[in-house]
């Protein structure tokens, strides 16, 4: 192989091992505490390319309100899946859906896309 062949290979192998690092490593962006004792527990969760805010506190036994904003018509961010609360729901391209649900237990509840390429968590304490 010639020297432009392995500059195309290490490309290719450089820009794999890059999106994998991006949908399945790194960290997750920004987060928000719900530690209001009288609030609503309200989330307006932003959806595009990505959860933000991708970490949520909250205290266990308190219900929680998650409005997912549905940003773009990308088919990956087309459904919601928390699977600990057996929820999986379409989110409609343009819209708001609220998801209402209330972690009795502490603990750690991730929730995905359709196609488990998008993560957040849901952290009860």
């Amino acid at each position: 192989m010639g020297a432009t062949e392995w500059g195309v290979l290490l490309l290719g192998i450089a820009a794999i091992a890059g999106l994998n690092w991006y949908f399945f490593v790194a960290p997750a962006r920004g987060g928000v505490t719900v530690a209001d004792d009288e609030g609503s527990g309200k989330v307006v969760i932003a959806v595009k390319g990505g959860y933000d805010p991708s970490l949520i506190r909250v205290k266990a036994g308190r219900p929680l309100q998650l409005v997912f904003d549905r940003q773009e018509n990308n088919s990956c961010s087309e459904e919601i899946v928390i699977p600990d609360f057996g929820i999986r729901t379409f989110l409609p391209a343009f819209k708001q859906t609220t998801i209402e649900l209330t972690p009795k237990a502490p603990g750690r509840y991730p929730f995905t896309c359709g196609m488990s390429m998008l993560h957040g968590t849901i952290v009860a304490e």
